[in-house]
Order: structure tokens, then C-alpha cells, then sequence
């Protein structure tokens, strides 16, 4: 603290921030910071935050260690992206688009599918433009749609009401399309849709995304289809691209991430598909953001893609997954405590609405005044050892008492660390009511 005339003045905030960061909630102590593990017991098992703790194949990260030791790939990269990947995406993609994917003009490489969304935002919205999400949603939206002066709209998706089964699915979370009609308004610009959806897990079906394209149509808006989950959908769902319903292609931005393809979160990889004239200003949005992603990674993620059909890997990762999920589900089986079976995504929802504490139970001030999952969460890591996060920190205050029965569980993790997870879980059965 300096003085001035001997007396002294506080200099520690002397110019003001942006009211947006307030507005993004970006200033709030968020979830990923009180359920950090610093924060918990050194022996609780991660099952929160949605990173792998396992490595990415081996001829993948062989990919990388060879793109490091040329002298070309360690250097700056066009923003598009490295003309391998995009290469790589228009031939392993295209069909799924059923298109002829143009890599010069519809493909944009980003630094991980969040600079991707971001620079969309940064290239389309105008001050007071509004855009819907579905709750719960992914909490970086949010601030990403603040942040460059967006409004955000909310409609949420109706859990399943049903009280006399333990096992619902995540197609049994609904849209409500007359929800969404009645939340368009003049301002509104855009509307992101998540499948498969983190946290829910759902796979959003074709009567869904038809009603949703025909809104969009009707209303003259931009859809963003985050889709960074596309090769994780189980049990013989379909995952279908809304950009290949009729006339979608020239209205969608669909994203897609290198990161959840390959268990290689850290590389921050992703990409945009779309028609030229949404690529192009997001082009030129990306180019002054970050002007370029990360070149060594970019050469391994293209390799990664050149070969996956060759090796099947996308089929044997799903039966991979699939074994994890049976791990988790099975544990909360057994529990006897209801949960969502997810269709799609490496996560799960387990309803807390039955787990009780004592009313004097000890919980730190960072989850007081929050929903009442964040107390479960909070009571869960440290009584049984396992980590998870509270579903309502990815709703509005309006509809956050949606989200306050609900812990999502990730099983991105290899099965035993998932096995050892579902042992601890039994010992919730004496707090259940």
C-alpha cells in the first residue's frame, strides 16, 4: 500500500474491469475450482473433471514425437489450419456430412473446439444479439457468449418424471419445442446445440433436430452444433449431424475436437465444418485471437485421422467406453440409487435427491448458498472418497433447482480406477433415504 501525503492509499484496484466478465460469471469462484483436487482429500478418485487418465494411442503420440523432431512442424501454421489435417477431416468426415467438404473454405483448424466456438461468437454476434442454449449446458458458453456481447436465452430439457424406476436414459431428457418457439424472439441471432449433450449424455434424436431446424429455417438463425462427442454414442443410437437435415448445411457451424477423439484433451485441438460464408469472418476472427493452433499437434491429429479407419479405432474405443460405462452403472445398480444411463458423451447423472448428511456436517463456505447438489458433491468426495460435479453450476439461477438433483460422474477413466470408484460408492448406502 503506497502513501500519499503521509497517509496511506490503496493502490490495488485502481482501474476498473470489464462489467462482462461479472456478466459471464467468470469472476465467480466456478465448480472446477471447489472441486479442484487441491481441494480434496489426496486419496479421492477424480471422477469430476472430464480428462482421461490414460494416454492417447500409441501411434498417435508416435505421430507427434515425429512432427517434433521436423523443423517445419515446429513452426507457425496457416490459421486455416495445416493443410494434412483438413485434408484428413474432409475425407474422414465428408461422408458423414454427405458432402464433398471443400478443406480450403469449410474446414477451420482452431486451438481446441472452445477457441472454435469463441471466434463464431467473436464473428457473428452484435451487442444485445440473443442466443439459446439448453440447459444444463457447458459452462464455457456462457462467458463465451457474454464475453463478445451476446444475450443468453435458456430453455431447458425436462428430466424424466417417472419416480418408480431407477433407470432412466438420457433420451428420456425431452425438448420441449414449444418452450423453444416461445424463447425466439427479434434479437435472437443463434441457437447451440450440444449432441451428444455433456452432462446429460443424450443423443439428440432426428424428430428433435428436425423441430429445431424448422424453427431455425422459420426464424433466419445461425445454428452451432457442438458435436465434440460424435464418436462416443452407444447401443446402436444414430448420431445425426443437424447440418445434413434439408437446407441445414448453409444455416450450421458444426465443431468437432481432435482432444475427445483421440484422449488427448491437453492438445487443444478442434475444428469448424460449414458453408464459406460462416468459415470465412470466423477466419478472420480466429486469426487475430490466437492467429494460429498448435502445428506439431495439428500433424499428429491428421495422422491420427488418415489411419482410424484402417486400425478401427472409433469401433474398439466405443466398446472401450462401453465397458467403462457398465463399470460405473453397474456400481450405482447395486447402490440402488437412480441414475441416467447415458446413450452417448463419457458421463453420467446420478440423482443425489436421496443422499442425506447430518444437519451439522461440517461443508467449507465455497458451497454454502448453492444448490443442494453442491453439498451432496461436497459430502460424497469426503466421506466416500470420489469426486464428482453438481449439474445445477450449468443452469441459470431460474432453473437451477433442475439441476440440484443431479452429480455428473465421468468415466474417461481406465477400469480400475473406475472399479475401485464403484467399490467406495457402496458406502453412500447408509446416508440414502
Amino acid at each position: 500500500m503506497a502513501a500519499l501525503n503521509g497517509k496511506p492509499v490503496d493502490r490495488t484496484n485502481l482501474i476498473p474491469f470489464s462489467s462482462r466478465l461479472k456478466v459471464g460469471r467468470a469472476l465467480a469462484e466456478d465448480v472446477w475450482s471447489i472441486f479442484n483436487v487441491a481441494n480434496l482429500p489426496a486419496d479421492c478418485i477424480n471422477l469430476g473433471q472430464g480428462y482421461m487418465n490414460f494416454p492417447p494411442p500409441q501411434w498417435v503420440k508416435e505421430a507427434a514425437n515425429e512432427a517434433l523432431s521436423k523443423t517445419e512442424t515446429n513452426h507457425y501454421s496457416h490459421p486455416k489450419g495445416r493443410l494434412r489435417l483438413r485434408q484428413a477431416i474432409k475425407n474422414f468426415y465428408g461422408s458423414s456430412y454427405k458432402r464433398d467438404l471443400n478443406p480450403d473454405t469449410e474446414i477451420l483448424v482452431t486451438s481446441g473446439a472452445n477457441e472454435g466456438q469463441y471466434s463464431v461468437f467473436t464473428a457473428f454476434l452484435e451487442e444485445g444479439d440473443e442466443v439459446i442454449m439448453f440447459e444444463p449446458f457447458f459452462d464455457q458458453y456462457l462467458p463465451s457468449v457474454t464475453f463478445n456481447g451476446g444475450v443468453p436465452v435458456y430453455v431447458p430439457l425436462h428430466p424424466p418424471t417417472s419416480s418408480s424406476t431407477l433407470k432412466s436414459t438420457s433420451n428420456d431428457w425431452t425438448l420441449n419445442l414449444d418452450e423453444l418457439r416461445a424463447a425466439i424472439t427479434p434479437r435472437t441471432k443463434m441457437i447451440i446445440v450440444n449432441t451428444p449433450h455433456n452432462p446429460v449424455g443424450k443423443v439428440f434424436t432426428l424428430q428433435e433436430l428436425q423441430g429445431i431446424a424448422a424453427l431455425a429455417e422459420e426464424f433466419n438463425l445461425l445454428v452451432m452444433s457442438d458435436e465434440v462427442y460424435d464418436c462416443l454414442v452407444f447401443d446402436g443410437r444414430e448420431h445425426i449431424r443437424i447440418a445434413t437435415l434439408p437446407g441445414m448445411w448453409d444455416r450450421t457451424v458444426t465443431v468437432g475436437s481432435a482432444g475427445k477423439a483421440f484422449a488427448a484433451t491437453g492438445w487443444r485441438v478442434g475444428w469448424l465444418v460449414g458453408p464459406e460464408y460462416i468459415i470465412k469472418p470466423t477466419l478472420a476472427a480466429t486469426t487475430r485471437i490466437v492467429f494460429c493452433s498448435n502445428s506439431p499437434l495439428q500433424e499428429a491429429a491428421a495422422v491420427g485421422l488418415e489411419q482410424v479407419k484402417d486400425r478401427q479405432f472409433f469401433e474398439t474405443q466405443r466398446k472401450e467406453y462401453a465397458e467403462r460405462r457398465a463399470v460405473l452403472t453397474e456400481a450405482f445398480d447395486k447402490l440402488g440409487i437412480k441414475y441416467t444411463f447415458p446413450e452417448g458423451t463419457y458421463f453420467t447423472l446420478m440423482d443425489v435427491s436421496d443422499v442425506h448428511w447430518p444437519e451439522d456436517y461440517p461443508f467449507p463456505q465455497s458451497v454454502m448458498g448453492r444448490g443442494r447438489d453442491f453439498k451432496a458433491c461436497w459430502f460424497i468426495a469426503l466421506e466416500v472418497g470420489v469426486s464428482s460435479i453438481p449439474v445445477s453450476e450449468f443452469y441459470c439461477e431460474e432453473h437451477a433447482n433442475i439441476g440440484e438433483s443431479y452429480a455428473r460422474f465421468a468415466f474417461c477413466k481406465d477400469l480400475e480406477t473406475l472399479t475401485r470408484a464403484g467399490e467406495r460408492l457402496q458406502g453412500l448406502k447408509k446416508y440414502l433415504r
